[in-house]
């Protein structure tokens, strides 16, 4: 574990940062949903987790990505998965701010408070929806600016620190000049890495990271959406810095329950997901989420409850 003055861990943002100014490193974030995908992911070995706010949208609200998510239902389920591991960086999906520069301060400082580590924040309108459908509507230049500025003084006024990451979805209706136009315009204002949302060719991503260096930029692979399914590899090859996987739960959920329900009610049972035929149990499951060390720290102070194990 990377360590301040040999004994101190680093924080989650502090660890984020160091991420960044590491010419080696390439921050790869696979997107989680919940309390389960992220310590799924946590336990595989993921340095740093994405919070997708269409995850969050759909498995909080049962509703598409279109704007319906609040502030409360972000900030919820961004406090929770920050909490599973304090120093593990969580950059988390902030939407618009929800509204207007005092608002923006109030969504920064509840996430820095949360112990999220990252977040973005885009320029479209109130009433948005996922950067990968048609007919998104944007804020002029000048409101997306005064957003950045806000979330700069907000982090500023807490006393604490988060990476704020300047997203726009100009590129689509606007052209690719309004959209850099309006991400140098968020660099200057503060925003400290760049998100380009909805590039459609190689040639694009290469542009955008070539265009706003030394800024970092920020990959999103959405497959099945409008731009290129850039592997890692390939993403940090063109010169990105992060790439995030909104969809990577999501996307496998999605087949597999659909046909342990399909087995379910047409067998009457349902099958194992694995070529060996293994089932999952309840204490295999409930172990990926800490319960080994929910034992051990019940053991430790004394309790009774697992001296027999579970």
């Amino acid at each position: 574990m990377v360590q301040v003055n040999g004994d101190r861990p680093l924080n989650a943002v502090q660890r984020l940062r160091v991420m960044l100014s590491d010419p080696a490193k390439f921050i790869v974030c696979p997107g989680v949903y919940d309390g389960y995908t992220a310590r799924i992911a946590l336990q595989e070995g993921a340095d740093c987790l994405y919070m997708t706010g269409a995850g969050t949208t759909m498995s909080r609200l049962g509703m598409p990505d279109m704007g319906l998510a609040t502030m409360t239902d972000m900030l919820s389920n961004a406090s929770m998965l920050a909490s599973l591991s304090p120093t593990t960086p969580l950059i988390a999906d902030a939407d618009t701010g929800y509204g207007s520069p005092a608002m923006v301060a109030r969504t920064v400082t509840s996430y820095i408070r949360a112990g999220v580590a990252g977040l973005h924040l885009e320029d479209q309108v109130l009433s948005k929806r996922c950067g990968h459908l048609k007919g998104k509507q944007l804020v002029d230049i000048d409101e997306f600016v005064s957003r950045i500025r806000a979330a700069v003084l907000a982090r500023r006024q807490s006393g604490g620190d988060i990476v704020l990451i300047a997203r726009t979805d100009a590129l689509a209706g606007e052209g690719y000049d309004e959209a850099l136009k309006r991400l140098r315009a968020a660099i200057a204002a503060g925003a400290e890495v760049a998100f380009l949302e909805g590039v459609t060719t190689r040639e694009q991503a290469e542009d955008i990271t070539r265009d706003l260096a030394p800024t970092p930029c920020l990959f999103n692979n959405v497959p099945g959406g409008i731009s290129p399914d850039f592997s890692v590899k390939e993403a940090r090859q063109i010169g990105y810095k992060i790439a995030i996987f909104p969809l990577l739960a999501l996307e496998v959920v999605y087949p597999a329950v659909r046909k342990a329900c399909r087995e379910l009610f047409d067998k009457g049972n349902v099958g194992s997901v694995e070529p060996d035929g293994k089932r999952w149990g309840p204490k295999e499951l409930f172990s990926v989420c800490g319960m080994d060390e929910l034992m051990e720290l019940d053991r430790q102070a004394g309790g009774k409850g697992y001296v027999d194990g579970a």
